[in-house]
C-alpha cells in the first residue's frame, strides 16, 4: 500500500511535468528553461506554490502575484497522472520493464491528447517515439507471446495494421463525406498504437474511441456546443482506449454477447 502511494506521488510530480510540456511544446519553447511562470502576469512560480495539488488548493486556484484563477485542467492532469501511474505500478509493479514502457507510453498518450484536444494537432514526433516504445517493449509486453522476435513481428504487424486501418476510414471518409474525415495525426498515431497493443488492442481501441467519441459528441449537441458538422478531435480518444489496452487487453470478442441460442 506505501508502494502504491509513493508512485501516486510521483505520478503527481510528473503530471507537473507534463503540464510544462502541454503548454510550452504547441509553442516550440524548451520545457527546461525558463522555470514555470505565470501565463498571465509571467512572474515566476516560487517552489513552494508548485507543489502538485496541495498549492493550487492553498491559493485558491489564483496566481500568487496578480490573483487570475489557474486553469483547472493543470491540477487535473497532475491528479490523473498520479492515479494512472498508482494503477499501473499495482498491474505491473511485477514486470519492471514494462512497467517503465507501459508508464511512459501512457506519459506521452496524455500530452498527445491534450494538445490534439487543444489545438487539433497531434505532432508526428509522439507517434514515433510511442511506436519505438512499442517495438522497444516487445519483448516483454503481455499482449504478445512467443519469443522475442514473434514479439517484435507482432508489434511490427500492429503497427502496419494500426495505420492501415486508419488510414482506410479516411479514404472511405473522403469519398463519402467529401472533406477529410480523419487527421494525418490520427493516421500515425493508430500505427503507434498497434506497435504497443497489437492487432487486437487496434481494434478494441477503435471500437472503445468511437464510443466515448460519440458519448462526448452528443453532449456537445445537446448543450448546443457544437453541431453536426463541427470538427472534433479523435485522438484523445484514441489515447484513452490505448490507456485501457496498455493496463489490460481488452480483445475484439469482448464486444460480443454469446446468446444462449
Amino acid at each position: 500500500m506505501l508502494s502504491i502511494a509513493f508512485a501516486f506521488l510521483i505520478g503527481l510530480i510528473l503530471g507537473s511535468f507534463l503540464n510544462v510540456c502541454i503548454a510550452r511544446l504547441p509553442k516550440d519553447e524548451s520545457i527546461v528553461f525558463p522555470a514555470s511562470r505565470c501565463p498571465e502576469c509571467r512572474a515566476p512560480i516560487k517552489f513552494y506554490d508548485n507543489i502538485p495539488l496541495l498549492s493550487f488548493a492553498v491559493l485558491g486556484g489564483r496566481c500568487r502575484a496578480c490573483r487570475v484563477a489557474i486553469p483547472f485542467k493543470y491540477p487535473a492532469i497532475e491528479l490523473v497522472t498520479g492515479a494512472l501511474t498508482a494503477l499501473f505500478f499495482a498491474r505491473w509493479g511485477w514486470n519492471l520493464p514494462w512497467l517503465a514502457v507501459s508508464l511512459a507510453a501512457v506519459y506521452v498518450l496524455i500530452v498527445v491528447s491534450v494538445i490534439d484536444f487543444e489545438t487539433m494537432m497531434i505532432s508526428d514526433f509522439f507517434s514515433l517515439l510511442l511506436c519505438l516504445l512499442g517495438l522497444g517493449g516487445s519483448s516483454f509486453n503481455p499482449c504478445f507471446e512467443g519469443g522475442w522476435a514473434l514479439r517484435l513481428g507482432q508489434s511490427a504487424a500492429g503497427a502496419v495494421a494500426g495505420a492501415g486501418v486508419i488510414w482506410l476510414l479516411a479514404v472511405m471518409g473522403k469519398v463519402i463525406y467529401k472533406k477529410e474525415a480523419v487527421g494525418e495525426g490520427d493516421i500515425f498515431l493508430m500505427g503507434a498504437i498497434g506497435a504497443l497493443c497489437g492487432w487486437q488492442g487496434v481494434l478494441s481501441t477503435l471500437v472503445m474511441a468511437a464510443c466515448f467519441g460519440s458519448a462526448y459528441g452528443v453532449s456537445l449537441l445537446l448543450l448546443k456546443k457544437a453541431d453536426r458538422m463541427s470538427h472534433m478531435p479523435f485522438g484523445p480518444f484514441l489515447a484513452l482506449g490505448a490507456i485501457i489496452n496498455l493496463y489490460v487487453l481488452v480483445k475484439p470478442e469482448y464486444f460480443f454477447i454469446e446468446l444462449p441460442f
